[in-house]
């Protein structure tokens, strides 16, 4: 049964750093486009980051520079590092796999990615 899984989120100071965590379950062979994605109270779902099959990226502007999402050496972890974390960032953050061959110029703003994790929580005080 094909699954993601998040892990890692947590509260942390402003200015602090964490790395959430998404492990793949049979899916990197089969998945072109992976994503990171986050949700705030009150808010609705934005793309954070997104990473192909062959290591090319795209980040919002809001996190550009701070955010760096990666792959795992075996290909079944999706990684999403965070520096210079503001409270703004605080939010749900889901990962997303896609069957697309590779990530559209799209990616960062649709949501029908065919697999999704259940969210780990960050909270970033000031």
């Amino acid at each position: 049964q094909a699954q993601l899984v998040e892990s890692g989120g947590g509260s942390v100071q402003a200015g602090g750093s964490l790395r959430v965590s998404c492990s793949l379950h049979a899916l990197s062979y089969t998945t072109g486009c992976m994503g990171w994605f986050r949700q705030a109270p009150g808010k609705e779902r934005e793309g954070v980051a997104v990473i192909a099959s062959d290591g090319t990226t795209s980040y919002a502007d809001s996190v550009k520079g701070r955010f760096t999402v990666a792959q795992g050496n075996d290909k079944n972890t999706l990684y999403l590092q965070m520096n210079s974390l503001k409270p703004e960032d605080t939010a749900m953050y889901y990962c997303g796999a896609a069957s697309w061959y590779k990530c559209p110029v799209t990616a960062l703003v649709r949501y029908d990615y065919k697999y999704w994790g259940q969210g780990t929580q960050v909270i970033v005080s000031s």
